[in-house]
Protein backbone atom coordinates (compact mmCIF):
# COMPACT_ATOMS: atom_id res chain seq x y z
CA UNK A 1 0.00 0.00 0.00
CA UNK A 2 1.39 3.41 -0.98
CA UNK A 3 2.19 5.95 1.72
CA UNK A 4 0.74 9.28 0.61
CA UNK A 5 1.99 12.40 2.35
CA UNK A 6 -1.03 14.45 1.22
CA UNK A 7 -1.02 17.82 2.98
CA UNK A 8 2.37 17.04 4.50
CA UNK A 9 4.25 17.59 1.23
CA UNK A 10 7.87 18.69 1.37
CA UNK A 11 9.65 21.78 0.13
CA UNK A 12 12.62 19.71 -1.09
CA UNK A 13 12.92 15.99 -1.74
CA UNK A 14 16.46 14.63 -2.05
CA UNK A 15 16.86 11.35 -3.93
CA UNK A 16 20.00 9.65 -2.65
CA UNK A 17 21.67 9.53 0.77
CA UNK A 18 25.32 9.63 -0.19
CA UNK A 19 27.70 12.50 0.55
CA UNK A 20 26.09 14.77 -2.07
CA UNK A 21 22.53 14.01 -0.98
CA UNK A 22 23.16 14.33 2.75
CA UNK A 23 25.02 17.63 2.37
CA UNK A 24 22.19 18.92 0.19
CA UNK A 25 19.60 17.87 2.77
CA UNK A 26 21.52 19.36 5.70
CA UNK A 27 21.91 22.69 3.89
CA UNK A 28 18.27 22.79 2.77
CA UNK A 29 16.92 21.97 6.23
CA UNK A 30 19.17 24.56 7.89
CA UNK A 31 17.66 27.13 5.55
CA UNK A 32 14.21 26.28 6.80
CA UNK A 33 13.06 23.91 4.04
CA UNK A 34 10.95 20.88 4.92
CA UNK A 35 13.28 18.23 3.59
CA UNK A 36 13.11 14.47 3.05
CA UNK A 37 15.87 12.14 1.86
CA UNK A 38 14.87 8.98 0.01
CA UNK A 39 17.33 6.15 -0.55
CA UNK A 40 17.00 2.41 -1.06
CA UNK A 41 19.95 1.54 1.21
CA UNK A 42 19.95 4.18 3.93
CA UNK A 43 22.25 7.05 4.85
CA UNK A 44 25.84 7.01 3.64
CA UNK A 45 25.48 5.41 0.22
CA UNK A 46 28.41 3.46 -1.21
CA UNK A 47 30.89 5.40 0.93
CA UNK A 48 29.85 3.22 3.89
CA UNK A 49 31.95 0.37 2.44
CA UNK A 50 35.14 2.41 2.00
CA UNK A 51 37.83 1.41 4.51
CA UNK A 52 39.76 4.68 4.39
CA UNK A 53 38.71 8.03 2.89
CA UNK A 54 41.51 10.43 1.97
CA UNK A 55 39.70 12.69 -0.52
CA UNK A 56 37.43 14.43 1.99
CA UNK A 57 38.40 17.16 4.49
CA UNK A 58 38.93 15.68 7.93
CA UNK A 59 41.57 14.01 10.10
CA UNK A 60 45.06 13.76 8.61
CA UNK A 61 44.94 9.99 9.06
CA UNK A 62 41.73 9.84 7.03
CA UNK A 63 38.47 8.24 8.14
CA UNK A 64 36.35 5.28 7.18
CA UNK A 65 33.08 5.47 5.31
CA UNK A 66 31.49 3.78 8.30
CA UNK A 67 32.41 6.92 10.29
CA UNK A 68 31.57 9.55 7.67
CA UNK A 69 28.11 8.24 6.72
CA UNK A 70 26.66 8.20 10.27
CA UNK A 71 28.28 11.56 11.03
CA UNK A 72 26.46 13.18 8.11
CA UNK A 73 23.22 11.42 9.03
CA UNK A 74 23.49 12.75 12.58
CA UNK A 75 23.88 16.29 11.26
CA UNK A 76 20.88 15.77 9.01
CA UNK A 77 18.80 14.43 11.91
CA UNK A 78 19.73 17.43 14.03
CA UNK A 79 18.75 19.77 11.17
CA UNK A 80 15.29 18.17 11.02
CA UNK A 81 15.69 16.13 7.83
CA UNK A 82 13.30 13.19 7.43
CA UNK A 83 14.40 9.89 5.91
CA UNK A 84 12.57 7.22 3.93
CA UNK A 85 13.75 3.88 2.56
CA UNK A 86 12.48 3.21 -0.95
CA UNK A 87 13.45 2.76 -4.59
CA UNK A 88 12.23 5.66 -6.73
CA UNK A 89 10.38 4.65 -9.88
CA UNK A 90 9.41 8.03 -11.37
CA UNK A 91 9.62 11.77 -10.88
CA UNK A 92 6.90 13.70 -12.69
CA UNK A 93 5.76 17.33 -12.89
CA UNK A 94 2.60 18.40 -11.12
CA UNK A 95 0.79 21.72 -11.06
CA UNK A 96 2.48 22.77 -7.83
CA UNK A 97 5.79 20.92 -8.01
CA UNK A 98 6.79 17.30 -8.49
CA UNK A 99 5.47 13.87 -7.65
CA UNK A 100 8.04 11.33 -6.45
CA UNK A 101 6.72 7.78 -6.71
CA UNK A 102 8.43 4.65 -5.48
CA UNK A 103 7.61 1.10 -4.52
CA UNK A 104 5.95 2.31 -1.30
CA UNK A 105 6.25 6.07 -1.17
CA UNK A 106 4.10 8.49 -3.15
CA UNK A 107 4.74 12.12 -2.19
CA UNK A 108 5.02 15.59 -3.64
CA UNK A 109 7.70 18.24 -3.25
CA UNK A 110 8.16 21.76 -4.51
CA UNK A 111 11.72 21.02 -5.66
CA UNK A 112 13.80 17.88 -6.15
CA UNK A 113 17.53 17.26 -5.82
CA UNK A 114 18.71 14.10 -7.56
CA UNK A 115 21.82 12.74 -5.87
CA UNK A 116 21.25 9.08 -6.66
CA UNK A 117 24.91 8.33 -7.31
CA UNK A 118 26.17 5.49 -9.45
CA UNK A 119 26.38 1.71 -9.48
CA UNK A 120 29.58 -0.22 -9.99
CA UNK A 121 30.15 -1.25 -13.60
CA UNK A 122 30.55 -4.94 -14.36
CA UNK A 123 33.07 -6.59 -16.68
CA UNK A 124 30.60 -8.80 -18.52
CA UNK A 125 32.99 -11.75 -18.70
CA UNK A 126 32.49 -15.50 -18.09
CA UNK A 127 32.44 -16.38 -14.40
CA UNK A 128 31.65 -12.88 -13.13
CA UNK A 129 27.96 -13.43 -12.39
CA UNK A 130 28.45 -17.10 -11.54
CA UNK A 131 30.91 -16.38 -8.74
CA UNK A 132 29.27 -13.22 -7.38
CA UNK A 133 29.40 -13.61 -3.59
CA UNK A 134 31.60 -16.71 -3.96
CA UNK A 135 34.88 -15.00 -4.69
CA UNK A 136 33.73 -12.03 -6.78
CA UNK A 137 33.19 -8.93 -4.64
CA UNK A 138 32.93 -5.15 -4.86
CA UNK A 139 33.88 -4.44 -1.25
CA UNK A 140 37.40 -5.27 -0.10
CA UNK A 141 36.88 -3.60 3.26
CA UNK A 142 33.87 -5.93 3.83
CA UNK A 143 35.42 -9.17 2.57
CA UNK A 144 39.10 -8.53 3.25
CA UNK A 145 39.26 -10.78 6.33
CA UNK A 146 38.05 -13.69 4.19
CA UNK A 147 41.23 -13.31 2.12
CA UNK A 148 43.59 -13.92 5.06
CA UNK A 149 46.60 -15.81 3.73
CA UNK A 150 45.08 -16.08 0.24
CA UNK A 151 45.79 -14.48 -3.12
CA UNK A 152 43.48 -11.65 -4.21
CA UNK A 153 43.13 -9.65 -7.42
CA UNK A 154 41.90 -6.10 -7.89
CA UNK A 155 40.64 -5.15 -11.35
CA UNK A 156 40.89 -1.42 -12.07
CA UNK A 157 43.39 1.41 -11.88
CA UNK A 158 41.62 4.32 -10.22
CA UNK A 159 41.44 5.59 -6.65
CA UNK A 160 38.81 3.03 -5.61
CA UNK A 161 40.89 0.14 -6.93
CA UNK A 162 44.03 1.19 -5.10
CA UNK A 163 42.12 2.08 -1.94
CA UNK A 164 40.74 -1.42 -1.84
CA UNK A 165 44.08 -3.02 -2.71
CA UNK A 166 45.57 -1.27 0.31
CA UNK A 167 42.65 -2.48 2.44
CA UNK A 168 43.29 -6.07 1.28
CA UNK A 169 47.07 -6.00 1.71
CA UNK A 170 47.09 -6.61 5.49
CA UNK A 171 45.00 -9.76 5.01
CA UNK A 172 46.02 -11.36 1.70
CA UNK A 173 49.29 -13.13 1.00
CA UNK A 174 49.43 -11.30 -2.34
CA UNK A 175 47.32 -8.64 -4.03
CA UNK A 176 47.58 -8.25 -7.81
CA UNK A 177 46.23 -5.03 -9.34
CA UNK A 178 45.22 -5.58 -12.98
CA UNK A 179 44.67 -2.53 -15.20
CA UNK A 180 44.13 -2.45 -18.94
CA UNK A 181 45.80 0.94 -19.42
CA UNK A 182 49.52 1.75 -19.71
CA UNK A 183 49.44 3.66 -16.42
CA UNK A 184 47.32 3.82 -13.30
CA UNK A 185 44.70 6.57 -12.95
CA UNK A 186 44.78 6.79 -9.16
CA UNK A 187 46.25 9.73 -7.27
CA UNK A 188 50.02 9.87 -6.90
CA UNK A 189 49.72 9.40 -3.14
CA UNK A 190 47.76 6.16 -3.50
CA UNK A 191 50.11 4.87 -6.18
CA UNK A 192 53.10 5.53 -3.91
CA UNK A 193 51.50 3.65 -1.01
CA UNK A 194 50.60 0.71 -3.26
CA UNK A 195 54.11 0.47 -4.69
CA UNK A 196 55.58 0.57 -1.19
CA UNK A 197 53.51 -2.43 -0.07
CA UNK A 198 55.61 -5.58 -0.25
CA UNK A 199 52.72 -7.86 -1.22
CA UNK A 200 51.07 -5.71 -3.90
CA UNK A 201 51.92 -6.40 -7.55
CA UNK A 202 50.75 -4.16 -10.40
CA UNK A 203 50.11 -5.53 -13.90
CA UNK A 204 49.44 -2.91 -16.56
CA UNK A 205 48.13 -3.33 -20.12
CA UNK A 206 46.38 -6.50 -19.04
CA UNK A 207 42.72 -7.48 -19.47
CA UNK A 208 40.79 -10.16 -17.63
CA UNK A 209 38.95 -12.45 -20.04
CA UNK A 210 37.38 -14.94 -17.62
CA UNK A 211 37.08 -15.86 -13.96
CA UNK A 212 37.86 -19.54 -13.34
CA UNK A 213 36.84 -21.89 -10.57
CA UNK A 214 34.50 -24.63 -9.40
CA UNK A 215 33.05 -24.10 -5.92
CA UNK A 216 34.79 -20.73 -5.76
CA UNK A 217 37.28 -18.59 -7.66
CA UNK A 218 40.68 -20.18 -8.26
CA UNK A 219 42.21 -18.14 -11.10
CA UNK A 220 41.82 -15.36 -13.65
CA UNK A 221 42.39 -15.84 -17.37
CA UNK A 222 44.21 -12.73 -18.59
CA UNK A 223 45.70 -11.37 -21.80
CA UNK A 224 48.71 -9.09 -22.09
CA UNK A 225 47.68 -6.31 -24.49
CA UNK A 226 51.27 -5.49 -25.48
CA UNK A 227 52.20 -9.06 -26.50
CA UNK A 228 48.83 -10.78 -26.97
CA UNK A 229 50.01 -13.58 -24.69
CA UNK A 230 47.40 -15.26 -22.48
CA UNK A 231 48.00 -16.73 -19.03
CA UNK A 232 46.31 -17.47 -15.71
CA UNK A 233 46.80 -15.72 -12.38
CA UNK A 234 46.09 -17.81 -9.25
CA UNK A 235 43.42 -15.97 -7.29
CA UNK A 236 40.87 -16.73 -4.55
CA UNK A 237 39.09 -13.38 -4.52
CA UNK A 238 38.35 -10.89 -7.31
CA UNK A 239 37.45 -7.29 -6.46
CA UNK A 240 36.13 -5.28 -9.41
CA UNK A 241 36.48 -1.47 -9.67
CA UNK A 242 36.20 -0.56 -13.36
CA UNK A 243 34.07 2.55 -13.20
CA UNK A 244 30.51 3.56 -12.43
CA UNK A 245 27.16 3.69 -14.20
CA UNK A 246 24.87 6.59 -13.17
CA UNK A 247 21.60 5.68 -11.46
CA UNK A 248 19.37 7.70 -13.78
CA UNK A 249 17.11 5.07 -15.37
CA UNK A 250 14.17 6.13 -13.19
CA UNK A 251 14.27 9.62 -14.72
CA UNK A 252 13.37 8.41 -18.20
CA UNK A 253 13.15 11.51 -20.38
CA UNK A 254 12.21 13.81 -17.52
CA UNK A 255 15.50 15.75 -17.70
CA UNK A 256 18.25 16.06 -20.31
CA UNK A 257 20.99 13.46 -20.00
CA UNK A 258 24.51 13.47 -21.42
CA UNK A 259 25.72 10.69 -23.71
CA UNK A 260 27.04 8.73 -20.71
CA UNK A 261 23.64 8.83 -19.00
CA UNK A 262 24.56 11.48 -16.45
CA UNK A 263 22.36 14.50 -15.80
CA UNK A 264 23.18 17.74 -17.62
CA UNK A 265 23.31 20.69 -15.20
CA UNK A 266 24.42 24.31 -15.19
CA UNK A 267 26.74 25.92 -12.63
CA UNK A 268 23.85 26.09 -10.14
CA UNK A 269 23.23 22.33 -10.47
CA UNK A 270 19.95 23.15 -12.23
CA UNK A 271 18.80 20.53 -14.74
CA UNK A 272 16.85 21.16 -17.94
CA UNK A 273 13.67 21.22 -15.81
CA UNK A 274 13.29 24.20 -13.44
CA UNK A 275 12.94 22.91 -9.91
CA UNK A 276 14.92 19.70 -10.45
CA UNK A 277 18.58 19.86 -9.47
CA UNK A 278 21.35 17.24 -9.51
CA UNK A 279 24.46 16.75 -7.40
CA UNK A 280 27.39 14.36 -7.10
CA UNK A 281 28.66 11.81 -9.60
CA UNK A 282 25.18 11.39 -11.09
CA UNK A 283 25.65 14.74 -12.85
CA UNK A 284 27.55 15.27 -16.08
CA UNK A 285 31.20 16.31 -15.85
CA UNK A 286 31.49 15.38 -12.18
CA UNK A 287 35.04 14.77 -11.01
CA UNK A 288 33.69 11.93 -8.79
CA UNK A 289 35.52 13.24 -5.73
CA UNK A 290 33.84 13.16 -2.31
CA UNK A 291 34.76 16.76 -1.48
CA UNK A 292 33.39 17.90 -4.84
CA UNK A 293 30.21 15.89 -4.30
CA UNK A 294 29.70 17.58 -0.94
CA UNK A 295 30.09 20.97 -2.64
CA UNK A 296 27.63 19.93 -5.34
CA UNK A 297 25.10 19.09 -2.66
CA UNK A 298 25.45 22.46 -0.98
CA UNK A 299 25.22 24.29 -4.31
CA UNK A 300 22.12 22.34 -5.33
CA UNK A 301 20.44 23.06 -2.00
CA UNK A 302 21.14 26.79 -2.12
CA UNK A 303 19.90 26.89 -5.72
CA UNK A 304 16.75 25.03 -4.72
CA UNK A 305 16.14 27.46 -1.86
CA UNK A 306 16.50 30.39 -4.27
CA UNK A 307 14.16 28.66 -6.70
CA UNK A 308 11.53 28.25 -3.98
CA UNK A 309 11.89 31.88 -2.96
CA UNK A 310 11.60 33.11 -6.55
CA UNK A 311 8.54 30.95 -7.14
CA UNK A 312 6.97 32.29 -3.93
CA UNK A 313 5.83 28.77 -3.11
CA UNK A 314 6.00 29.17 0.62
CA UNK A 315 5.96 32.68 2.08
CA UNK A 316 7.63 31.82 5.43
CA UNK A 317 10.31 29.87 3.61
CA UNK A 318 10.82 32.75 1.19
CA UNK A 319 11.45 35.22 4.02
CA UNK A 320 13.74 32.74 5.78
CA UNK A 321 15.81 32.07 2.66
CA UNK A 322 16.13 35.70 1.62
CA UNK A 323 17.20 36.72 5.09
CA UNK A 324 20.36 34.63 4.87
Amino acid sequence: MAITMGANDYDIAVVGAGVAGLNAAITAARHGARTIVIDMLGAGGQVINVDRIDNFPGPAEGMSGFELGPMLQMQADEAGVEFALDTIDTISKTQGGFRIAGADLDLTASAVIVAAGSAKRTLGIPGEAEFEGRGVSHCASCDGPLMRGKEACIIGGGDSALDEALALAPHASRVTIIHRGPRLKASAALQARAREASNIEIRLETVVEAIRGENGVTALAVRDLSTGQTSEIPCHGVFIYVGLEPNTAFLGETVALAADGRIVVDLDMQTSVPGIFAAGDVRARSVAHLAASAGDGVTAAISAIRYLAAEDIDEPLKHHALAR
